[in-house]
């Protein structure tokens, strides 16, 4: 009778261990693959480069964001309070991700917005560097760092994206139209 709960408690153990492997696993297959899907289920190509390839190509700031997840200071990057209808896109790869209708003044002195222009174009994972758990955003295209999101953003969403101005570009609605990977929310 004692043995009972030891073995509900194995077995119970047991298929948590076997469902963390099979996410893991799906995940492996994923990252694996040389293109991913966005909402539309529009077929996007992922772009891997060597170090030294994203190097000759990003200035020292922008490889220190996008490729070594830095961080840059507050109030210092050239987008933080950039206003202006369009698009903001990876820097690294040109992947739009957010829609200036939905960036917003938090205060922090980075660019921040409550939503990704589609949640397919951005992975996101823990983060442990600080000592405390936060969830990193990296463009899903190329695996560069953008920065962060946070639960204290404001309404629709309650998010808060935390952006490195070195990870973005900014192009005007005008010239984001003719792109067939925006508006795919609209």
């Amino acid at each position: 009778m004692k043995l009972l709960p030891v073995l509900f408690i194995c077995l119970l153990s047991l298929s948590a261990c076997n469902a963390q492997q099979s996410g893991e696993q799906a995940k492996s297959e994923e990252d694996q693959l040389s293109y991913f899907l966005n909402s539309t289920g529009m077929k996007i190509e992922k772009v891997n480069k060597t170090k030294e390839e994203w190097k000759s190509e990003l200035d020292k700031m922008e490889f220190h964001v996008l490729r070594e997840k830095g961080t840059e200071r507050a109030f210092t990057g050239d987008l933080w309070d950039h206003k202006g209808d369009g698009v903001y896109t990876c820097r690294a790869c040109k992947l739009p991700l957010f829609d200036s209708t939905t960036k917003y003044k938090s205060g922090s002195g980075w660019p921040s917005y409550y939503q990704p222009l589609d949640e397919a174009y951005v992975l996101e994972d823990s983060d442990r560097i600080l000592g405390y758990e936060r969830t990193e955003v990296m463009c899903k295209r190329c695996k560069g760092h953008l920065g962060h999101v946070f639960n204290d953003g404001p309404k629709p969403t309650g998010l808060r994206y935390c952006i490195n101005s070195a990870s973005l570009d900014f192009i005007k609605r005008e010239e984001a139209a003719q792109n067939p990977l925006i508006n795919v929310n609209k």
